[in-house]
């Protein structure tokens, strides 16, 4: 099987607070890999250590099996794509110029693909409008249409869907079907709701404390959390005259 991303022993301190502690996780190419974890359990923290904002304590992290500290490590987080907490745009600027000013940061020679992003995330209508007059979910949608500039492989989200309605959820999770299926683009998303991600996911990584405590398919965790009924019984002499 092919991974976009492997960490072996991954530890993160801050001072005396240990955020992560030995992580070991892989993410299958091609998947949708829900982190399930509560808050506090350090998914912000693996998030920005994937996307390069900090750097390891000790540990490995692989991302298209170059170590993080390998000098060509610049060249593959090229093929990410991400949201960290919050979506990185500019309030006083419309859907289509903050996409133009993240084609700027990344020094693209042409405004290219622009127009077909903003259809993709449903924002093609929003004309003049500013993203500070935008709702909640509109925001996140602009947010995962930067992330997307420059065509990545793989698609890091943090806590996308929190504090959205019931229709921003729909949106977000229709959307990154479509990224999977149409665009074959791997995604990482961390939530703490285990029933919106298992609408979508097909890999999880459930952390604590940390600590990746458990990998699972989504086969798998269905089977796990298959309904039945189990009968604790204190005689089965009867049962041979049944």
């Amino acid at each position: 099987m092919n991974y976009v991303l492997k960490a072996t022993n991954l530890s993160k301190d801050y001072k005396k607070f240990k955020a992560l502690n030995n992580l070991t996780m892989s993410i299958p190419k091609g998947s949708i890999y829900g982190l399930v974890g509560k808050n506090g359990a350090g998914k912000t923290t693996l998030i920005r250590l994937i996307c390069g904002l900090q750097s390891p304590t000790t540990g490995d992290l692989e991302l298209y099996e170059t170590n993080w500290n390998d000098s060509s490590i610049s060249e593959k987080r090229k093929k990410l794509g991400g949201i960290v907490e919050t979506p990185s745009i500019y309030l006083d600027m419309t859907a289509e110029d903050n996409l133009k000013q993240q084609y700027y940061i990344l020094g693209m020679s042409s405004f290219e693909g622009i127009k077909e992003l903003l259809i993709l995330v449903g924002l093609d209508q929003s004309g003049t409008k500013k993203a500070k007059n935008f709702s909640l979910g509109m925001r996140q949608r602009l947010g995962i249409a930067v992330a997307l500039c420059g065509n990545p492989e793989f698609l890091v989200l943090d806590e996308p869907i929190n504090g959205l309605d019931p229709q921003g959820i729909i949106e977000i999770r229709e959307l990154i079907l479509k990224l999977t299926r149409e665009r074959n683009i791997t995604v990482l998303i961390s939530s703490h709701v285990l029933d919106e991600l298992a609408r979508i996911a097909t890999n999880y990584g459930f952390l604590d404390k940390g600590q990746i405590i458990k990998e699972m398919s989504a086969e798998e965790l269905e089977n796990s959390c298959r309904k039945c009924i189990h009968l604790k019984v204190t005689d089965t002499k009867i049962l041979g005259n049944v």
